[in-house]
């Protein structure tokens, strides 16, 4: 379950919860977050390292020949 997000990543209330989200990003291990009092677990073995790979670049656009060109 997500316990909320920071950053725009989740946090998640167990760790292989965590551990299965980084894994689908190409991340190791999982870190801490402390929120309202409960442990919650971030895959990624820091918050640096979650943060500048969750973000997923846009798919390259392959130009399309217009009706113009023939």
């Amino acid at each position: 379950m997500i316990l909320t997000t920071i950053d725009g990543i989740p946090l998640f209330s167990t760790i292989e919860e965590a551990i299965q989200w980084g894994s689908n990003r190409g991340l190791a291990g999982y870190h801490t977050h402390d929120y309202q009092g409960q442990t919650g677990y971030m895959g990624g073995f820091d918050h640096s390292n979650a943060r500048n790979t969750s973000r997923t670049p846009a798919p390259s656009r392959s130009p399309r020949p217009s009706s113009s060109n023939y």
